[in-house]
């Protein structure tokens, strides 16, 4: 599995018109579906009047849970062109919601396609985004006068240090990126007295 993702770390918004009718894109990091729940409740709060709140969501680190939702457009015509704008970005853990105010003229199922994609399309591009890194927590166990060689192996790697104890043995918990957990098995393999614990 890759030991990368990218996300979105900020939300952005668009607005799309097309024959009256506006399409408002919205787009919002999330980490789980209450946090899906959430910004459903909050838009859907925020434009009472409208006739459909069509959304679509990636979670997991390679995008593998996701929901795509018409909301009463004709089947495929608004979640899965807003699903489709979120793959074409290449971002997980990501929700688009686009909120329709109907301006009279019909558009077709090839109208509402363009104009779901363009408005989630456009939420995407406003909002800022980053690669991060799949991440294990490892706890590293050494005697004491072993500090100098782990803590030269930590800046090395450039981890990051979430607890230390200092007991009978000493003990570290490190942020370690998944493909850097057997190199670390690798560079601490003269020591025997080090043991690295993956939970």
């Amino acid at each position: 599995m890759n030991d990368e993702y990218k996300t979105i770390t900020s939300p952005g918004e668009s607005l799309f018109k097309d024959k009256g009718s506006k399409f408002f894109g919205y787009a919002f990091p999330v980490a789980d579906e209450e946090e899906v729940k959430k910004h459903l409740e909050d838009i859907r709060a925020l434009h009472p009047k409208a006739r459909h709140h069509c959304y679509a969501w990636r979670l997991g680190y390679e995008g593998e849970n996701y929901r795509a939702n018409d909301d009463g457009e004709p089947s495929g015509s608004a979640g899965k062109p807003i699903l489709n704008a979120l793959i074409s970005c290449e971002v997980t853990f990501t929700l688009v919601i686009v909120v329709r105010y109907f301006g009279g003229t019909l558009l077709g199922v090839p109208g509402l396609i363009h104009a779901y994609k363009e408005a989630a399309a456009g939420a995407l591009a406003e909002t800022g985004k980053e690669v991060r890194t799949v991440n294990t927590l490892v706890r590293i166990d050494y005697d004491f006068d072993q500090t100098n060689a782990v803590m030269q192996l930590i800046k090395k790697l450039e981890l990051t240090v979430k607890e230390q104890v200092f007991e009978e043995r000493c003990g570290i918990w490190v942020e370690v990126r998944n493909a850097y957990v057997e190199k670390i098995r690798e560079e601490l393999k003269d020591f025997w007295t080090i043991q690295v614990v993956v939970p």
